[in-house]
């Protein structure tokens, strides 16, 4: 299907890196790269612009030259916090979100989630690598930004759970769970670095 609408990739490094001992996730080195960079030069030839959306070291992730949108409700709520954060102060059609750990997502990611979008009913779609569901992974219209902040506003914070209930769902990518594999904790970045030597 033909894209005509504006997509605005974001790269979500707002989280407080619990597993990785504190670190700043987005931050961390694989083979001496931040994490997040990966993620933002793969999506950059896929997208209209990109953002990132972060909470600490505002100014190191402003480096990359995008610009860094931090949560507007407190205390770490969770991806879905940064991802509303980002739809209320973007002006765009549709996010294209990804995680920042996930730094092997593939080039052909907007395209093949825009063909999912067979139905313009449709307002979110997300990634799944033939045998797991990866919500953190999606793309989203701009309109469920109502939708989202009355569901944050209810206490929930689970990404997959709001997805389903605006009727989205997901594009699977066949026989492709390198693509979504993604670094949570200092062994698997010391796996990665090993296995990419």
């Amino acid at each position: 299907m033909q894209r005509l609408a504006k997509i605005t990739g974001v790269v979500l490094a707002g989280g407080q890196g619990r597993r990785m001992g504190g670190k700043d996730k987005g931050l961390v080195l694989l083979n001496d790269i931040a994490l997040f960079r990966y993620v933002l030069e793969t999506l950059r030839p896929q997208v209209d612009q990109l953002v990132i959306s972060a909470n600490r070291h505002i100014d190191l992730y402003q480096q990359a030259g995008v610009p860094v949108i931090t949560d507007s409700l407190p205390d770490y709520p969770g991806p879905l916090a940064g991802m509303l954060a980002v739809i209320e102060a973007v002006e765009s059609e549709w996010f294209l979100f990804s995680p920042c750990d996930t730094p092997n997502i593939p080039s052909n990611l907007v395209s093949s989630l825009w063909d999912g979008l067979d139905n313009p009913t449709i307002l979110a779609v997300w990634a799944n690598d033939g045998e797991r569901d990866h919500p953190g992974i999606a793309l989203v219209h701009h309109s469920v930004k109502v939708a989202l902040r009355a569901y944050l506003s209810a206490g929930e914070r689970r990404v997959m759970q709001f997805l389903l209930s605006i009727g989205g769902r997901a594009v699977v990518f066949d026989k492709a769970p390198t693509h979504f594999a993604n670094i949570n904790t200092l062994d698997e970045l010391s796996h990665w670095q090993e296995s990419e030597k």
